[in-house]
């Protein structure tokens, strides 16, 4: 009777977090119903909101699938799993296999849906981490296995980089160190990549925003757009003739239109918000449709909802990374440490991306809000990545 009692409170799920994904959920289909209302069809399959609440219910039974295998069992399976998206990776980049929209080429047309590699990259890559560095403390202190956690990380960041998708490749850095740093590698290892990133990273932005045209780091237009909307910078060249520098200006107010019509929306909610389906920025389409319900839908919340809505937002992403924090403290061995560590570290950098760029505190990238902005790759990867979690608290204590 103990062992069977002692067993029952072994495998409970964290009810705590399941709280908090519920609630983000919710208010991922309340508020993707308020972004779209408009362009709503008859047919139920049509409307938006109710495909995301399909892509709920996939990825939360993906989720209870994934609690009933032992995270162990999946980890014998993570370089398989590792290498079958890299390959998707590659075959995304290939001419008339890969979806090419907008110039960028990330997605697979399965005609019912447009699956994303890049997303599920991001798992195949943790799940493959975990298991590499869950070796002996001794063995991660060799500088050849230091060199292969970083080739873990770099083949997938350079592939997801040629797409081109730079926000969903940079996540790939906070997750790969913070891992890094969990599983004890050597602090000279850690510090000279981190001086390395840096390095690189202050040249790039001093190229893209200083150096003449044919000096620059070949980008996509758009790209390199983001960047200078996001530095006050001027689009004109210093030759640039009066005729170009006027147009040069009318087109950095058209790129920059998307995230100040995001801060009048943040900004116009006050403390309570103008109240559901009330906002008038989605309503008067001075946010754009195609991004209201996707990277932007957090302005859409801020507007309705105001201050306390956000809060409620922080707040739930709170109680589902904290219990992560939770469950990576409770982890009895390395491996399934690292695995929260991993999730823990991508679900925040996402959070704090997307937020960050609705009130232009980082540039603007595609990177999706968890659970609250509409895709279905992203919606699925966000709760298989909590099956994780939850796989790990389940069987915390079995090892």
């Amino acid at each position: 009777m103990f062992d069977a009692d002692l067993n029952e409170r072994q495998h409970r799920i964290d009810r705590l977090q399941l709280f908090g994904l519920i609630g983000l959920m919710l208010l991922g289909a309340a508020f993707v119903f308020s972004a779209t209302r408009d362009a709503e069809t008859a047919l139920l399959y049509n409307q938006i909101w109710f495909r995301q609440v399909v892509w709920y219910v996939v990825g939360l039974a993906g989720a209870i699938v994934l609690c009933l295998v032992d995270y162990h069992t999946l980890a014998r399976w993570s370089f398989v799993i590792y290498w079958v998206m890299i390959i998707l990776l590659i075959a995304v980049l290939i001419p008339q296999v890969g979806k090419r929209v907008n110039g960028a080429s990330r997605w697979f047309d399965l005609h019912v849906f447009m699956f994303q590699p890049s997303e599920f990259a991001k798992l195949a890559f943790i799940l493959a981490q975990a298991n590499f560095l869950s070796r002996p403390i001794e063995e991660l202190k060799q500088t050849l296995n230091f060199w292969k956690a970083l080739g873990l990380m770099l083949l997938p960041f350079l592939l997801i980089m040629k797409e081109p998708d730079l926000g969903s490749a940079l996540v790939l850095l906070p997750v790969g160190l913070a891992m890094m740093f969990v599983a004890s590698t050597p602090g000279k290892y850690l510090r000279r990549l981190i001086g390395c990133v840096g390095i690189f990273g202050a040249l790039f932005l001093v190229d893209v925003l200083f150096a003449p045209d044919s000096w620059q780091i070949k980008l996509e237009t758009y790209q390199k757009q983001r960047l200078l909307v996001y530095f006050g910078r001027d689009f004109a060249a210093k030759d640039a003739t009066p005729a170009e520098r006027d147009e040069a200006r009318r087109t950095q107010f058209e790129k920059s239109y998307q995230s100040r019509q995001a801060l009048i929306s943040v900004g116009s909610g006050g403390l309570l918000g103008q109240g559901f389906l009330q906002g008038k920025q989605t309503a008067l389409k001075f946010m754009p449709a195609g991004a209201a319900h996707n990277d932007f839908i957090f302005s859409v919340i801020a507007e309705e909802e105001g201050f306390v809505g956000s809060l409620v937002v922080l707040t739930l992403y709170s109680v589902v990374l904290f219990t992560g924090i939770r469950t990576a403290g409770q982890a009895r061995d390395r491996l399934g440490k690292l695995m929260a560590v991993g999730v823990v570290t991508l679900l925040f950098s996402h959070v704090f991306i997307n937020i960050g760029m609705n009130i232009r505190i980082v540039p603007v990238t595609g990177i999706p809000l968890p659970l609250l902005s509409y895709g279905g790759s992203s919606v699925l990867v966000s709760l298989i990545a909590m099956g994780f979690l939850q796989n790990v608290h389940i069987y915390r204590k079995g090892y």
